[in-house]
């Protein structure tokens, strides 16, 4: 067995989108040592763990309740063992970590938390585009619709957030296509563009930008049911008004106009 220079604990790890490459550095080094490995295998592909030891013990966890997983992280961690709990994306969105969190807490078991790329940061560089234009659009929002698993607060509906007609990263939507779009008709220009981002740093990724009224029309079309996030952005319609920072009359703590 490797000798681990981490301290035994249990390391929450964002895998990113699905690509190894999008990996943290930090992330990277912790997979390679880890003596245990539990991974959403419904949301983080097989390839995250290449370069994991060969002796590694890994844990697929899609059909595992927390009541199994947090005693297995905790006796582990208690054998003196580095334990990863892989997560898609980011940990801090969408992935369920408060009860990990509070469960290592109440077991007194050390953590960490290691942040990962979010879809729509993946989605953002595959189009091209930054989502937020001098002039044309300057916040993004990262939301979702309600589901069985979760519902949304009701001052968070999607209709009072779409109103703002910011770049709005629409995650966890695509079973819940029409509803999502028609909320979204209600502030949002027609022909909005929409990127449709469909398992982003996978293999089979799929990119396509439709305007927002064949949003519902495209996703059925292409019978996605799960991991699709939908981008929608004035500022995908292309470049806005040039920023300032970079313009040689403007004057900052570095440099005189």
């Amino acid at each position: 067995m490797t000798q681990s220079s981490l301290a035994p604990a249990v390391y929450i790890l964002g895998a990113g989108p699905g690509d190894p490459e999008l990996l943290t550095v930090r992330a990277h080094n912790i997979l390679a040592q880890a003596d245990t490995i539990l991974y959403a295998n419904s949301l983080v592909p097989k390839q995250m763990l290449q370069g994991t030891r060969p002796d590694a013990e890994l844990m697929a966890t899609g059909h595992q309740t927390l009541e199994v997983m947090l005693p297995m992280m905790v006796d582990r961690v208690r054998q003196g063992k580095v334990v990863v709990r892989l997560h898609s994306g980011d940990p801090s969105l969408y992935s369920a970590i408060g009860e990990q969190i509070q469960g290592l807490a109440d077991a007194e078991i050390p953590f960490e938390i290691v942040p990962g790329i979010s879809a729509f940061q993946l989605a953002a560089a595959r189009l091209g585009v930054e989502l937020t234009v001098p002039e044309l659009v300057q916040t993004i929002i990262l939301t979702r619709v309600s589901g069985r698993a979760s519902q949304v607060p009701p001052a968070e509906e999607l209709e009072s957030l779409a109103a703002h007609k910011a770049s709005l990263c629409l995650y966890l939507a695509a079973r819940h296509v029409e509803s999502a779009q028609e909320k979204l008709l209600r502030h949002y220009p027609a022909d909005t563009p929409v990127a449709i981002c469909f398992r982003l740093g996978w293999p089979d990724e799929k990119v396509v930008v439709v305007p927002l009224e064949k949003m519902a029309y495209q996703t059925q079309e292409d019978e996605l049911i799960r991991t699709t996030l939908y981008v929608i952005s004035p500022a995908l319609q292309g470049m806005g008004a040039r920023s300032k920072l970079y313009h040689p009359e403007h004057s900052h703590l570095f440099r005189n106009s």
